[in-house]
């Protein structure tokens, strides 16, 4: 195990970087640097900071923020979330203040490991279905759908693959995903800024919900307190499972960078899986701080469907806990999967 890396502040010189590019508010007398050029920052590093004062000027005191959460003398790094963050100092001095601001990304320590796969099963899927989001609830597997005036929503018989229920969307709503907690299924649509809420059992519309700071609706999934949410950027938005309110987020990053297309998610043992939408990869992320800690590749499953004019990429994947096993499918794919994941 590493040592903790702590972000420790001496009077005036704050330890977050060295020497570096510096940000400057226009006409500030206050500037800051830190020890990356490219202000991007591991979570295993330690970042020095320093306030620059070139005109000598006599401070009375300082304020320190990073992401508008007051800091202290020391800041475990490891705890922190990942991706964009901003620095800011408040400097009093000659009874006024001013602010010096500074953008950084923090990244994850570690490169994401690469997981592969075996088929356990396969099991015939409707080659029309325009797949979005996949979910297991009480040992039966529901499908979301979408394209306007094709979207769906079903609940399905996995090993025949005949529908048991459905419902229809408006014309006008574009399905996404989906997920099912406390007997309530809740469905995205895409463009519409609306959710759709059923009651599981009489697999009928009780309800609907609008988004917060999210744009758009992608993927959806619960740890069986709350949901997260995709919106096809590299933002997790974390909802309220009560008021479905947008409380706060994750970013998804690697060491790298960012991940942006997230899309259909599931939630797996403490982890988020979550396809990148036009990619064969299904990304592991934690839901603490957003670092991809792996990556299952997935390339060679679209080789193993029918190819037909309206084949599409690799959407829709739900965990089954009764055999442990993930099933996976595509949009207009003829075979859903049973698999096991191989960590290599």
């Amino acid at each position: 195990m590493q040592p903790f890396k702590l972000l420790t502040f001496i009077g005036f010189n704050l330890l977050l970087a060295s020497c570096g590019n510096t940000s400057k508010v226009k006409d500030s007398n206050f500037s800051i640097t830190i020890n990356s050029e490219s202000s991007v920052v591991s979570n295993a590093d330690t970042l020095n900071v320093e306030i620059l004062n070139p005109k000598n000027l006599k401070i009375d005191s300082i304020q320190l923020s990073l992401d508008n959460k007051k800091i202290t003398k020391m800041v475990d790094l490891t705890e922190l979330p990942l991706g964009e963050k901003l620095i800011k100092v408040k400097v009093y001095y000659d009874s006024q203040f001013e602010v010096a601001i500074k953008k950084l990304t923090l990244v994850h320590r570690n490169a994401p490991k690469l997981y592969t796969y075996e088929i356990v099963n396969t099991y015939p899927h409707d080659i029309s279905s325009y797949t979005q989001g996949l979910e297991f609830y009480n040992g039966e597997l529901y499908e979301s759908t979408g394209q306007y005036g094709e979207s769906k929503l079903r609940k399905i018989d996995y090993k025949s693959g005949d529908v048991i229920s459905n419902i229809d969307l408006k014309s006008s709503y574009f399905g996404e995903g989906m997920s099912i907690l406390n007997d309530k299924i809740y469905q995205l649509t895409w463009k519409e800024d609306r959710g759709l809420v059923y009651d599981v059992n009489k697999f009928e519309q009780i309800g609907t919900f609008k988004y917060g700071q999210s744009k758009e609706g992608w993927g959806l999934c619960n740890d069986g307190q709350q949901f997260y949410k995709s919106d096809g950027t590299e933002y997790i938005w974390v909802l309220n499972s009560s008021t479905l309110a947008e409380e706060s987020y994750i970013q998804a990053y690697t060491n790298k960078g960012k991940l942006t297309n997230l899309n259909e998610l599931e939630w797996i043992n403490g982890y988020i899986y979550a396809n990148r939408y036009q990619k064969n990869g299904v990304a592991i992320i934690n839901p603490k701080n957003g670092a991809i800690e792996a990556v299952i590749d997935f390339k060679k499953l679209k080789s193993e469907v029918t190819n037909h004019k309206g084949l599409d990429v690799l959407n829709g994947m739900a965990y089954n806990p009764k055999t442990k096993t993930l099933f996976v499918t595509g949009k207009r794919w003829d075979k859903l999967f049973e698999v096991r994941i191989i960590e290599n």
